[in-house]
């Protein structure tokens, strides 16, 4: 963790890119910190500041598309991000958040250079993608069910340098058969609701990626309340 063994927690860009109570998933990973003793501070980047490369988690949300395009043009210009993930950090990107994390998005019809973070392309669909979210997660991360509201016009195209977060089971996602993608400890989703209040075993496991701790269980009850009413909707 970063300075004087305090978990730091970044929101980027919230005055650009926060749609869908996506600021939840800050709220959620500091409390599930503070639950564990683990001292948190928490630091929102608008986007006229310094992206700061010292953070132990990023988090981006979703957003139109002339907000995603300047977020993207000035994320590169600052570089603040890419230093952070060079040392270690820890990002997780939300729909248009998710988006700017590759190589290439579409922006009010216009291809746009994303970060180049996450080997995956995206471009626009034929139709809206709008509702409940849910599929199966990469055995590989070791989480239950992903639940999550999606509301996007893209597609997402996954590169060999990428694993899907999740197989569809409702929903589109990326394209209807996958959602999300993730390598190393950047993992981007199109999973609003906010994500980790839907998916707490993701916060944790997002938790252990920053800080390499083993972290003892919590009491889950009202999550696990909220996760089966979202889940039960789709079945």
């Amino acid at each position: 963790m970063s300075t004087e063994s305090h978990l730091r927690l970044i929101w980027l860009y919230p005055d650009l890119l926060s749609t869908y109570g996506d600021r939840g998933n800050l709220l959620i990973l500091a409390r599930r910190a503070d639950l564990r003793g683990l001292p948190v501070e928490c630091a929102e980047v608008r986007a006229d500041q310094p992206v700061p490369s010292d953070g132990d988690v990023y988090l981006i949300g979703g957003g139109e598309d002339g907000p995603q395009a300047l977020a993207a043009q000035r994320l590169v210009t600052d570089g603040g991000l890419h230093r952070a993930v060079d040392r270690g950090a820890t990002v997780f990107s939300v729909c248009a958040g998710y988006q700017l994390m590759g190589h290439a998005f579409f922006a009010k019809g216009t291809k746009c250079a994303g970060l180049g973070l996450l080997d995956i392309t995206s471009d626009r669909g034929e139709t809206r993608a709008v509702g409940e979210l849910a599929g199966e997660c990469d055995p590989m991360l070791g989480l239950p069910t992903l639940t999550g509201f999606e509301n996007h016009g893209g597609r997402t195209h996954l590169g060999q340098g990428v694993r899907p977060v999740a197989r569809v089971t409702s929903g589109i996602g990326n394209d209807g058969a996958s959602e999300g993608a993730w390598h190393g400890r950047i993992l981007g989703t199109y999973s609003h609701g906010p994500a980790l209040a839907r998916n707490p075993a993701l916060a944790d496991l997002l938790l252990r990626w920053a800080t390499g701790l083993t972290l003892e269980p919590i009491d889950d009850r009202w999550p696990t309340r909220l996760r089966e009413e979202r889940l039960s909707a789709v079945r």
